[in-house]
């Protein structure tokens, strides 16, 4: 059921007000959450965002995953162009209604709702609760507060535009391998300031993985992202958590200038992982690590054939749901 002003914008009997897009909603199951962004990202080739549900814990202060529960994916169109917004609608639905003839995994219906700009920057804030990961590391919202317990390693986190929130299977598999890493003392002994590790974030979009290594006993981070947008939210992330001195924000692929690594984290995707392998492997100093996510699992063979062939031996491997993070080292 549309509201007033999204039908209006679909059958073309009010024009848009500037600024305004159109909000494409699927409720899934974890499993085709990955078919279903497919299809969104047909129509919107900006992409989508995948909002996990969350069970409220804590007296509702906090939140943890509810992996039983579907998630929620969502891509946005401009309304400028209603013609063009009601046409990709209709090809997303047609679409997801084959997906669901299959009825291998739930998956609700298309969801159309109007958004605008004046809006948004607070709108989509709604959709971040504190999220626990692993046994001590706490993402928490700047807009949110929270009862930190004696063990917790609190991140403040404002994502703004930048990829990296924490509900993301690939980066929470990332900050489970970080805190494992610093439960064996990894993050310790190294090349950084005061003999603990130097850490490389390869793709950091918001910085939460550098932040997490420092906080967790790395003595510095370099964040490299070719978007500026993520370049500016970890810079000012590492603001907010006191670790300005010790993350070092750049813009820029590989290599980095300040090679090698003690530990090297590259939350990315199975074919860039594929593609920089020889690079990632030069930026892992001997005896250093390398933490590879992102990687659907369909495709993990390949990544893993990948970065061994650049000289990498795998240590270890974490999965949640279809998606999967490698543990390489280098001897």
């Amino acid at each position: 059921m549309l509201d007033e002003e999204t039908s209006a914008i679909l059958d073309g009997t009010r024009p848009p007000a500037p600024g305004t897009w159109l909000e494409l909603a699927v409720a899934a199951d974890v499993e085709a959450v990955e078919a279903v962004s497919e299809i969104l990202t047909r129509v919107a080739p900006g992409g989508t965002t995948v909002e996990p549900a969350f069970r409220l814990e804590d007296e509702g202060l906090s939140a943890v995953i509810d992996a039983a529960r579907p998630a929620i994916v969502r891509a946005y169109l401009p309304a400028a162009d209603p013609l063009a917004a009601r046409a990709a609608v209709a090809i997303a639905e047609t679409a997801l209604g084959h997906l669901q003839a299959f009825d291998l995994r739930p998956i609700g219906d298309l969801a159309v709702r109007a958004v605008h700009e004046a809006d948004w920057a607070d709108a989509w804030k709604r959709h971040f609760p504190v999220l626990r990961v692993g046994r001590r590391l706490v993402i928490r919202p700047t807009w949110r507060r929270h009862r930190a317990a004696a063990a917790d390693v609190v991140i403040a986190l404002d994502p703004g535009m930048a990829f990296g929130t924490g509900l993301h299977p690939t980066t929470r598999l990332c900050l489970a391998e970080i805190e494992a890493l610093s439960d064996e003392g990894r993050l310790r002994p190294g090349s950084g300031p005061n003999g603990s590790a130097a850490v490389l974030d390869v793709g950091c979009g918001s910085g939460i993985l550098s932040i997490a290594a420092v906080r967790l006993g790395a003595g510095s981070a370099t964040a490299r992202d070719i978007d500026p947008i993520a370049v500016d939210a970890t810079a000012a992330n590492a603001r907010r958590n006191g670790l300005a001195r010790r993350i070092r924000a750049q813009e820029g692929s590989l290599p980095a200038a300040d090679g090698p690594f003690d530990i090297v984290l590259a939350n990315l995707v199975a074919g860039l992982l594929i593609e920089l392998a020889p690079a990632l492997a030069a930026e892992v100093r001997p005896g250093g690590v390398l933490v590879a996510s992102g990687i659907f699992v369909d495709r993990e063979a390949e990544v893993r054939k990948a970065l061994e062939a650049a000289g990498l031996v795998p240590a270890g491997r974490r999965a949640e749901g279809d998606w999967v993070a490698l543990r390489l080292e280098r001897e």
